[in-house]
């Protein structure tokens, strides 16, 4: 990714955008529309309209690499992988939801693509109550609109022929598992672990079920992070290193998603996938930091305490000037550096990182 820092003009970004963008270069066109759904990962500022909720990244130091400088309400200090897959189709990168809501059903908005996502989001409706746009709210409700609006614009069969040809993008499912494990009690929990990925597991089978009855066609499922690494489970743990419980709960979900997914390819002939194995591809940059471009795999860039650990980025943190050699900006989310890193192997990378198709192929089929 080269030596130098976002702060430094804004070069290092251009450079490694470029490379991306050449990626899927014999994609372009093949791709009308991103429709987005899921949690913080993949937020553009669905969240900024959400008055009542505290998981807000509207501030800075938020989107201080964002061209412009300014928080966008993305949880980065710079673009999302959303962004990255835009920008590396060659379409807009999908505007917040609740941004456009009050369009019109026969807006041409809707035909670019939508971020549904929403920060705190989990499979379970129950995760961060009230504080977000839950995913089922996400399926059923927001989606669910623009899908009726797409089918009065170009009707049932132009409808059904758009969403076929768009890519689909679900992150979801970390924040169910940071939830548990820092709301649950230590006993509890281990009895319980496995049944709350079993539920998990049957949720987001349904969800993804209803995704399919409501055209999705072409999926790119991004797989749950080690969770135990990221800065803020890290801090829980006495001895400051990953925590095993919080990484086999992601492990677990993960696995169960692969499942699920290759299930639906074969009840489905018409549905392909793409599922990116981020906590594998993650965890071999910590194990050998330098050798994938990073110093520092422990600490928040932004933050405060301990690690700056302790809190979500904010106008009271400090953060670091060498963004690009740090893997997380805040207490759970990467870097754009680490995003970059991560969806250049999910557009041109194979088995087992990133199956059974990587972005690349996905959208040229």
């Amino acid at each position: 990714m080269g030596s130098c820092t976002l702060s430094s003009g804004g070069v290092c970004v251009v450079v490694v955008l470029l490379s991306l963008a050449c990626c899927l270069t014999c994609a372009r066109g093949a791709v009308p529309a991103i429709y987005v759904l899921g949690d913080s990962q993949a937020d553009v500022g669905n969240n900024n309209y959400l008055l009542h909720s505290l998981l807000k990244a509207n501030f800075p130091h938020n989107g201080i690499d964002y061209p412009g400088g300014k928080p966008t309400g993305r949880f980065s200090n710079g673009y999302n992988f959303v962004d990255l897959i835009a920008i590396s189709l060659g379409v807009p990168s999908p505007p917040p939801y609740l941004s456009i809501s009050s369009k019109p059903m026969n807006s041409s908005v809707y035909l670019k693509g939508v971020n549904f996502a929403s920060g705190g989001a989990g499979v379970s409706n129950l995760t961060n109550l009230a504080q977000c746009i839950s995913f089922d709210e996400q399926i059923e409700g927001d989606y669910h609109r623009v899908h009726e609006a797409l089918r009065k614009q170009l009707g049932i069969p132009g409808a059904k022929a758009h969403l076929a040809k768009s890519l689909f993008v679900v992150a979801i499912g970390g924040n169910d598992i940071i939830n548990d494990l820092l709301l649950s009690p230590v006993s509890e929990l281990l009895r319980s672990r496995d049944e709350i990925v079993s539920n998990l597991e049957n949720t987001l089978k349904r969800q993804m079920q209803t995704l399919y009855d409501l055209g999705m066609r072409r999926l790119f499922f991004v797989g749950i992070a080690p969770l135990g690494c990221c800065p803020l489970i890290r801090e829980l743990n006495p001895t400051k290193e990953c925590d095993a419980q919080a990484n086999y709960m992601a492990t677990r979900l993960n696995d169960a998603a692969v499942v699920l997914l290759r299930d639906m390819s074969e009840t489905h002939p018409d549905f392909t996938y793409s599922f990116f194995d981020t906590s594998t591809v993650v965890l071999q940059s910590i194990r050998d930091p330098e050798a994938h471009g990073y110093k520092e795999v422990k600490a928040a860039c932004c933050g405060l305490g301990d690690n700056n650990a302790m809190f979500l980025c904010s106008p009271a943190s400090v953060y670091c000037d060498n963004r690009t050699s740090y893997m997380f900006w805040d207490v759970v989310h990467p870097t754009q550096a680490t995003v970059e890193k991560l969806m250049k192997i999910a557009f041109d990378g194979s088995a087992p990182l990133v199956s059974p198709k990587n972005i690349k192929q996905l959208t040229e089929s």
